[in-house]
């Protein structure tokens, strides 16, 4: 022990193997993970498990031990994981053919189970990616595609999650939400038909529009003609001397004075023109 103390790259060597069996022996699990305890391709326990409701910095975070070289941990993330599906080709029931970006958010609450069934997070990331497709597809083939700016989306999404989560289950996952970010027809053709079929909506509304809008205004000009009759019927009838008096002033103001014009406008008649009767009068009571 003595001829150890006096060597001092001896003490460095056994200071190096004290810490590589210290580091090999405990470990710091974080507040973010769960760990799974392997011995030989087996595994034994869980650290720091996910538990709902359960808050971050637990008990189950902290300093753990483990048997050196022997047991090792497969660390999996406690926190709600994110799954992205970009440009997702859906054929909805009005033969719109429609690209659909979508996600899904999941969590990882059976670490055990995951181990067993995918060994560890990307697995079950790749497994989950074509069932989310899949699931995309055949809700959106289900309707047409105005249906993804109706109030039924809502339902589309949860019917996605629902089938998801069926599957995210048996790799110890669970589907916190699901979202379609955006569906839009594809360049070319598609969209051009598209936009063409809604100017042709848009025109026929605005046809319709105007021709609600005449039927208006004939129904509101007859109605309005009938009251100007009503009222001309009850003058008449009050007094029928001063309604002709009244109407042929009417008449002309309006064959002999041109409105926007200076001067005089000459008219041609007969003396015994009926046309002049109300001048006739007028001169017999002088």
């Amino acid at each position: 022990m003595g001829r150890v103390s006096r060597n001092p790259i001896a003490i460095g060597v056994i200071a190096i193997l004290l810490l590589i069996l210290i580091g090999s022996t405990f470990t710091i699990v974080p507040e973010t993970k769960q760990g799974v305890i392997v011995r030989f391709g087996e595994p034994q326990r869980i650290l720091n498990r996910y538990l709902p409701g359960d808050r971050y910095g637990g008990p189950g975070a902290g300093l753990a031990a483990r048997i050196p070289f022997i047991e090792q941990i497969v660390w999996v993330d406690r926190r709600i994981l994110s799954l992205e599906l970009q440009n997702q080709p859906v054929l909805s029931t009005d033969q719109l053919r429609v690209q659909v970006d979508a996600f899904a958010r999941y969590r990882i609450v059976d670490p055990l189970k995951m181990y067993l069934s995918a060994r560890d997070e990307a697995q079950v990331r790749e497994q989950l990616r074509p069932i989310l497709g899949s699931a995309v597809r055949n809700e959106l083939g289900r309707r047409p595609s105005a249906a993804l700016l109706s109030p039924e989306r809502g339902q589309i999404m949860e019917n996605i999650q629902t089938a998801l989560n069926r599957v995210a289950r048996q790799y110890g996952a669970e589907i916190v939400d699901v979202r379609i970010k955006r569906a839009d027809l594809p360049e070319g053709a598609p969209l051009d038909s598209a936009y063409e079929r809604m100017r042709s909506a848009r025109r026929q509304e605005a046809r319709s529009i105007q021709a609600q809008g005449a039927k208006q205004a004939q129904i509101i000009r007859a109605e309005a003609d009938a009251a100007a009759a009503g009222t001309y019927a009850r003058a008449f009838n009050q007094d029928p001397e001063f309604y002709d008096f009244y109407r042929s002033m009417q008449s002309y103001e309006a064959s002999f004075i041109s409105e926007g014009r200076q001067g005089r406008t000459n008219i041609i008649l007969s003396p015994q023109n009926e046309y002049l009767r109300q001048f006739r009068g007028q001169m017999r009571a002088r």
